[in-house]
């Protein structure tokens, strides 16, 4: 969407009344301090905001969108920019909140299995700070060692685990979020439930057009008595899609059960020498957890049906090393494909019974395009995330990239899934939007936005089509 012209024309008024708002070091405004800003993990756009601000409190935070509100001034909230939707990718117009300064573990409260934590605190630190007290954090992106707590609650982000444990908004309990016009509320608590309207639903997976959550409190839960992940290879994509279809028909709920194609297991070999098998079309790392017996037995049933899919290789992890070298192996699937190609990663869902199908289709997707593609993925829960492979230096390569991805989604849906499981809509799923929802759906949805942000100032490029929207 254009930027207003009335706010580029007002620049350096805005950034000086910016710098009245904040401490000194909180504000970037600078033409090569903004430049880290540009863009988030969906690296096909970019553009220069015109400021940021990096508050180091709620307060500050109001105050920022108190004065962006009064002047119609766009607001893009940043977590830690991994998304990979291009949730976080600002506007010329635009004034970027990131919430990196505000990063501080607020309470840990063992007695009720919460913790209170500011939105910059990182996926991982949370359970890193309980792990010593037999805790931890369920939701584990793969970029949990960088990604944030506020930006896991804008996309309502999964991870490997969220099979059994679900995604962010079944791990999360109250917040402190400020809207538009600088109010702040709080939604939740530490009870297992509210009182009133779900709101909080609402807010888990708005992409920040809702308000700005400044902190969280976030359900604990006990770590288990063990863990067990367990590789099985087998002689094709569509045997590995089918076994998991009849994994969890069966009414086993593994902890984790991860897919990788050919591709995508030689780069994460490569990469992390984990001991993948390499004579193989498609793995599956299933994880089981509990004491051995229970382990043992959910194994032997998942190694009957994997046998019947013809598995050709099982190998059980054998120590806590081999199990982390397993997991380092598929969390750095994104980044260990980015040192062989640019890649653009998709973000659909399907239903399991759909999953060889799609997997198939994916291929022949891509092929068609003349491109490579890297299947790696939540399998358990048919969160697919092909990476297609270009050049993004090549105009053409990008848009056909781009084609085939947006192919790839429709496909998703058209086989009764959805555009997005965990990445969120952003920029690169926005004009595929009326292929998953009616006007007619799309109008709710945008009426309830517009509740909270009547101004559309709030992340106002995202998500929805451009056209078809109403009026601020």
């Amino acid at each position: 969407m254009a930027p207003k012209r009335s706010v580029l024309d007002r620049r350096e008024a805005i950034v000086a009344d910016l710098a009245d708002l904040l401490p000194p070091g909180c504000l970037v405004s600078d033409a090569r301090g903004l430049v880290p800003f540009e863009t988030d993990a969906f690296i096909a756009y970019r553009r220069i905001p015109l400021a940021v601000a990096l508050p180091e409190t709620t307060a500050q935070v109001a105050a920022v969108l108190k004065y962006c509100s009064r002047y119609g001034i766009p607001v893009v909230p940043r977590g830690a920019g991994t998304s990979l939707s291009g949730g976080a990718i600002p506007q010329e117009d635009a004034v970027v909140i990131g919430l990196s300064k505000m990063s501080r573990i607020l309470d840990i409260d063992f007695a009720n299995r919460t913790a209170t934590v500011e939105a910059g605190v990182t996926n991982i630190n949370i359970s890193e700070a309980v792990l010593p007290d037999g805790f931890f954090y369920a939701p584990d992106p793969s970029s949990q060692l960088a990604c944030t707590i506020g930006g896991n609650i804008g996309m309502n982000s999964g991870g490997a685990h969220c099979l059994k444990y679900g995604v962010t908004t079944n791990n999360l309990l109250g917040v402190k979020m400020v809207l538009f016009d600088g109010t702040v509320i709080e939604l939740g608590g530490k009870a297992l439930d509210a009182p009133g309207y779900d709101l909080l639903g609402l807010v888990c997976g708005s992409e920040g057009q809702l308000g700005i959550v400044t902190e969280a409190t976030v359900r604990l839960l006990a770590r288990p008595e063990g863990a067990r992940p367990v590789l099985f290879g087998f002689a094709s994509s569509e045997a590995a899609g089918a076994c998991v279809a009849e994994v969890i028909g069966a009414g086993i709920i593994p902890v984790a059960i991860e897919f990788m194609d050919r591709p995508a297991i030689g780069i994460c070999e490569a990469f992390a020498k984990a001991g993948y098998p390499m004579d193989v079309e498609a793995l599956l790392i299933v994880e089981v957890e509990g004491s051995d017996a229970e382990m043992d037995a959910t194994l032997a049933r998942i190694i009957e049906i994997a046998r019947r899919h013809g598995v050709t290789t099982i190998r059980e992890s054998q120590s806590a090393t081999e199990a982390a070298l397993i997991w380092k192996g598929r969390k750095s699937a994104f980044g260990a494909t980015g040192r062989i190609a640019d890649y653009i990663c998709m973000d659909g869902t399907v239903p399991l019974s759909q999953l060889s199908e799609v997997l198939r289709k994916t291929g022949e997707i891509a092929a068609s395009y003349g491109l490579r593609v890297a299947n790696v993925f939540h399998a358990g829960d048919g969160n697919m995330h092909p990476l297609i492979l270009y050049n993004i230096n090549d105009p053409e390569d990008a848009a056909r990239a781009e084609a085939a991805g947006n192919d790839i989604l429709k496909l998703c849906v058209d086989a009764g899934g959805c555009l997005t499981g965990e990445h969120g809509v952003g920029i690169e799923k926005r004009d595929l939007m009326l292929h998953q929802f009616s006007q007619i759906d799309l109008d709710q949805q945008m009426a309830a936005r517009a509740a909270f942000d009547p101004q559309w100032i709030m992340n106002p490029s995202k998500v929805f089509p451009l056209e078809g929207r109403p009026a601020a």
